[in-house]
């Protein structure tokens, strides 16, 4: 599995959102240096969780971003959406609507296990989890397999 330059940054700025302890907004040049994400394309990502209901803006001399509901509301799967669409898609095309026929038919059952797989950590993580560096046992406990961090 892929995950996105736009969906890692996004989810980059999100928890450094989360991780703001004040109610004052953050400068996207603010985020961008934290993150090491470059500025241009972090504007773009902001405006797309903006439109998405993830993260409120507001203009002026104080304004900047922070989140539109609590980190702890927000899954890591909610940002990643917002950004680059469907957690899971085969060529572009979502599971339930590819079908294969003879020796390949069981590959849809497959690759929706795995659109099931991906949807119940991502979807059951939340920013306030991972800013706070307390993810949920079932996460944390796949992270314990011994090829878990090893490279095939």
């Amino acid at each position: 599995m892929r995950i996105s330059a736009r969906a890692d940054y996004a989810v980059r700025a999100a928890l450094q959102l989360a991780a703001s302890r004040d109610d004052e907004p953050l400068k996207a040049e603010a985020i961008a240096d934290a993150q090491a994400i470059p500025h241009k394309f972090l504007e773009s990502i902001l405006n797309d969780m903006r439109r998405g209901g993830l993260v409120l803006s507001q203009r002026g001399g104080n304004g900047g971003y922070r989140l539109a509901r609590p980190a702890d509301s927000i899954s890591i799967a909610d940002v990643i959406r917002v950004v680059d669409g469907p957690l899971v898609s085969v060529r572009g095309v979502r599971p339930p609507e590819l079908s294969y026929s003879g020796p390949a038919e069981s590959l849809l059952p497959l690759w929706i296990a795995l659109r099931s797989n991906v949807r119940e950590i991502l979807d059951g993580v939340s920013l306030a989890d991972v800013a706070s560096a307390r993810l949920p046992a079932g996460v944390s406990a796949l992270t314990e397999a011994p090829d878990a961090w090893v490279n095939p």
